[in-house]
């Protein structure tokens, strides 16, 4: 089956923010199901986790928090939301047989991922919360990590969105006639 994910290689709470999308000028949602849920755990490499509605209700409640605290830092609901999804795991460090381990502890299993994306998300935020962007495309509702050298990246495909504004750009300027050619 193919990846459906649009930016298969950003970190997992990016990686579930992306799961709202629009494809063909309509939103998607990747996760609608639990059908959905179990195509996404097999693309984020995590098949073994449950595909259950408590899961699937766990990553939508994640997936809003995120987003609520990428849109806006300083909303103390979107914080409050987040910081409940984090309340139902913690990592607890011990000396295992092979040596220092961390290991996540959750409530339920179904919230595992949800909260191992917000966690991830705190550790974005703590190193680079400033290369933590929503795509400049038209229309576009993706975000992205900006692991570029320069730290200027605006969109969240040259492909799909940068070439579109390229095309926009040229566009205008040839209705101006200050296009060149």
């Amino acid at each position: 089956m193919p990846d459906p994910r649009p930016l298969p290689d950003e970190p997992l709470p990016i990686d579930l923010l992306n799961t709202e999308l629009i494809a063909s000028g309509r939103r998607v949602d990747l996760l609608a199901d639990v059908d959905g849920l179990r195509t996404w755990l097999e693309a984020v490499g995590r098949p073994e986790l449950p595909a259950s509605p408590a899961g699937l209700a766990a990553l939508h409640e994640a997936r809003a928090a995120v987003r609520g605290v990428l849109e806006d830092a300083g909303d103390d609901a979107a914080r409050r939301r987040l910081n409940a999804v984090l309340d139902r795991g913690r990592r607890r460090e011990e000396l295992g047989d092979a040596g220092p381990a961390s290991v996540v502890e959750v409530r339920d299993e179904a919230d595992r991922l949800a909260w191992e994306a917000a966690s991830a998300l705190l550790q974005l935020l703590r190193t680079d919360r400033h290369r933590l962007r929503a795509c400049d495309g038209h229309d576009c509702v993706l975000w992205f990590h900006d692991t570029s050298r320069s730290g200027r990246r605006q969109w969240c495909s040259m492909a799909t969105c940068g070439n579109r504004a390229k095309a926009r750009r040229h566009h205008a300027r040839s209705k101006d006639g200050t296009a060149k050619g």
